[in-house]
């Protein structure tokens, strides 16, 4: 298995407890959750059970006989409501020989439809039996990441912090893709795999798809525009089995996508133009607890956040595969070398770096210090004609800040007089408008280094596609 090293460490050690262990698997879609789960504990399990997407509590309830039956248990009369399902789930545990009862219920949200008092069953099983025992591990998992955040581990009721283990399975890094290619006999270069991470993000199940003996753009041409092609429809599944209503989720996202730095929950409620911020302050935290969003706080201030649009397979959606079925079945291929692309690869390899921040404070040195993570930017006025926007700054505790400059290119980065001043005019309006006392660190985080000429030296710091693919 590529990478989850952490987390087959943490699922071991639930495992081997002493106790019985409760424990909540999460993230997004497509990540991984149930691969990883059954690989750990292959053959262990005393019962498993998959949710139903969009199934009603008498389809959840007849399914999940079916997979009692699986586990040799047949009830002797049709179950009415989740407590019934949870007696016979007992009685398979109590017939279980082995030493460790491994429960797997996968999908949970699904199974917690409307009026069917599915929390409330399982809080029985897990406080009222399971817990007094000391051979069960419960493992529950699911992509509606809110819903586990909400139903479980903020739970008000029985169910408060009685979750023992919590594992937030986050999307591969660069590495790990690098991993997975080499595991996988695909011949990739970092330049490939870099790129092919702008558009899938590190979800492992994307990455699947890719083909032996295939070009990078042969493959996006057959996993996104072919006739067919398999990753066509994901985007509105993706969504869909996330969040039972999507309608504003897609506008949030939308919208974030046209404002590369991200925008403020002011800004996002009047272009969104909905009554309530209640709901969408609940709609962001969903989207953040999944992963398609970042949330940062506004340099200098200590309440106001931006929210920014990270998923790399919702921007690579919007920019291209929205109105996919107009382009031709060859279409990356055909327009590889055209500016659209080259401006695309820009801006995703800046996302790239921002998904990376550790691997970018490792090549700097600064692992161990303690790093506020912002973006920046001030439109133009008379007072600063060209404005200022940079993409990522580290605000250091060791009264640092680095001012990251990000850029893709097919060779060396070359700094000329007119870079130069750019740069001093974008170092200098930042240092005016946020007060800092603190030293400015112009750092460069590049595709292919910098060539060291005479404009060179006003970089303090160097940071190269290489050193985002460390561990």
């Amino acid at each position: 298995m590529v990478g989850r090293r952490k987390e087959i460490e943490e699922l071991m050690k639930s495992y081997d407890s002493s106790e019985s262990e409760f424990v909540a698997v999460y993230g997004r879609r497509r990540v991984g959750k149930t691969f990883l789960i059954r690989n750990v504990f292959s053959g262990k399990f005393a019962f498993q059970h998959s949710g139903l997407a969009k199934g009603g509590m008498k389809k959840q309830l007849r399914l999940f006989v079916s997979s009692l039956r699986e586990f040799g248990r047949t009830p002797s009369r049709s179950l009415t409501d989740w407590m019934d399902a949870f007696d016979e789930l007992k009685e398979v545990v109590r017939a279980s020989d082995l030493p460790k009862k491994v429960v797997f219920i996968d999908e949970m949200p699904w199974l917690d439809t409307p009026r069917s008092d599915f929390i409330t069953a399982l809080e029985s099983f897990w406080n009222g039996w399971a817990s007094a025992r000391n051979d069960v591990l419960l493992i529950v998992c699911g992509s509606a990441a809110s819903w586990i955040v909400k139903k479980l581990f903020k739970n008000k009721g029985g169910l408060h912090n009685r979750v023992t283990r919590r594992i937030h399975l986050q999307p591969f890094t660069l590495a790990e893709c690098q991993e997975y290619v080499r595991e996988r006999g695909l011949s990739m270069s970092k330049k490939d795999i870099a790129e092919c991470y702008m558009a899938l993000g590190g979800i492992p199940f994307y990455w699947s798809h890719l083909e032996k003996g295939d070009s990078l753009p042969q493959n996006f041409d057959r996993m996104f525009f072919a006739d067919g092609a398999p990753l066509k429809g994901e985007f509105a599944e993706l969504y869909s089995s996330l969040f039972r209503k999507t309608k504003l989720h897609l506008k949030v996202v939308e919208t974030l996508g046209k404002k590369k730095i991200g925008m403020t929950r002011e800004e996002l409620l009047t272009y969104v133009k909905i009554a309530s911020s209640g709901s969408l302050s609940q709609c962001l935290e969903a989207l953040e607890e999944c992963g398609f969003i970042r949330k940062y706080k506004v340099i200098g201030t200590k309440k106001k956040f931006v929210y920014q649009l990270l998923d790399c397979f919702t921007l690579f959606h919007f920019q291209f595969l929205c109105e996919m079925d107009g382009k031709d079945e060859h279409w990356w291929s055909r327009t590889n070398t055209s500016p659209i692309q080259s401006n695309w690869r820009g801006l995703a390899f800046e996302r790239l770096c921002l998904l990376h921040v550790p691997q970018i404070k490792a090549a700097l040195g600064i692992s161990g210090v303690l790093t506020n993570v912002y973006s920046w930017c001030h439109a133009a006025d008379s007072v600063y004609p060209t404005g200022a926007q940079i993409d990522l700054l580290l605000d250091r505790a060791d009264n640092v800040i680095n001012l990251c400059e990000m850029k893709y290119t097919s060779g060396p980065y070359t700094i000329d007089k007119a870079v130069e001043t750019m740069l001093e005019t974008k170092v200098e309006t930042f240092r005016v408008l946020s007060k800092t006392q603190k030293a400015l660190h112009l750092t460069f985080v590049t595709s292919r280094g910098l060539v060291h000429n005479s404009y060179w030296n006003t970089v303090q710091s160097e940071v190269t596609l290489d050193d985002l693919f460390k561990e």
